[in-house]
């Protein structure tokens, strides 16, 4: 199956189960999160010591995913209520589908802990990138990384197809380019880090923000879930936006850490090291014009836009200002 064939037979899957999308449990019923692994954020502490909830007076399941794009399958068969930490560009894939998902915050910003990383026996760097024409790569398809590898490679002026593009989760992306299968491989978090030891990155966080390759991720819910459960939703931001706020304090850290930790699967010093390179947005921020309340619906569009120029979606939606619901993290700011 070609690069092309495999993501758009994706976004026809996640068409039809749109069309048959759950009923999600309305009232006070047992949620279900979707959240990653080897991706440590202040939320975990507060997933792993009962903050949720008690606020939420509910039991929540917690379930951990590969990809954003598993989340907006999980999201379309009612059997995930709420995505945190779900890339932008698997949303604007769902999206772009017809999955009428929204966006109610931005859970992370972190431009610098998802990335493409090449072979170190290839010696290629940001002055040498038109060598990786014709190399093979690894790349989860329909992600953060994924749009991050197809903005790099249209800076540089490669011609993807003229590379063999694997579709691979980030840690199995990292085992192939430590075995030396691969030329590149991209991903983020933990499978990033092992990736770096046999390779280099192209671009850093911050070179890539210069070309407007901004990467956040956001906490995600079918519109339909929010509409009836808005309380619900904005219940789970607050505790959210709490832990956040205790994690800026650095006399929280050595409270936080090992929770943290512990509940991503990682060491004390790898999930200090990753937490290091991200940023959480206060509410205030996040409902700022940098973020979403102009410049993230911006920003999506823009990504819908490489996507169907690569061939990798058939279309975009005329504007991404529907997929945006500020209103729980609105009434959240008063809890």
């Amino acid at each position: 199956m070609t690069f092309k064939s495999k993501l758009m037979s994706a976004t026809a899957a996640i068409a039809m189960l749109t069309g048959a999308q759950a009923a999600t449990a309305a009232g006070h019923g047992e949620i279900t999160v979707a959240y990653f692994l080897e991706w440590p954020m202040p939320f975990q502490y507060a997933k792993e010591t009962g903050m949720y909830d008690e606020a939420m007076g509910t039991k929540i399941n917690w379930v951990s995913f590969d990809t954003g794009t598993a989340m907006s399958a999980a999201m379309a068969s009612g059997d995930v209520q709420l995505s945190v930490s779900q890339g932008v560009p698997p949303f604007v894939v769902a999206t772009s589908a017809g999955q009428d998902l929204q966006i109610v915050d931005v859970a992370v910003s972190y431009s610098d802990n998802d990335n493409c990383v090449v072979a170190s026996g290839l010696e290629i760097d940001k002055d040498s990138a038109g060598e990786l024409a014709g190399k093979k790569v690894a790349v989860p398809l329909g992600t953060a990384a994924h749009y991050g590898f197809l903005s790099q490679m249209n800076h540089f002026g490669v011609d993807i197809s003229t590379m063999d593009i694997v579709d691979m989760a980030p840690a199995e992306g990292a085992a192939a380019l430590a075995q030396g299968s691969l030329d590149m491989a991209c991903g983020w978090g933990g499978a990033l880090r092992r990736m770096k030891e046999h390779g280099n990155v192209l671009l850093t966080g911050a070179e890539k923000e210069e070309l407007g390759i901004l990467v956040f991720d956001a906490t995600t819910a079918p519109a339909t879930y929010i509409a009836e459960n808005g309380d619900m939703v904005a219940k789970f931001l607050a505790v959210t936006a709490k832990a956040n706020a205790m994690w800026a304090d650095e006399a929280n850290h050595a409270k936080m850490l090992p929770v943290i930790a512990k509940d991503a699967g990682m060491s004390e010093e790898d999930t200090m090291s990753t937490l290091s390179t991200f940023k959480f947005p206060t509410v205030d921020e996040q409902l700022s014009d940098k973020w979403l309340n102009g410049r993230a619906q911006t920003f999506m569009k823009g990504v819908a836009g490489v996507f169907v120029d690569a061939g990798s979606i058939p279309s975009a939606l005329d504007s991404y200002a529907g997929t945006v619901n500020t209103g729980p993290l609105e009434a959240a700011k008063d809890m």
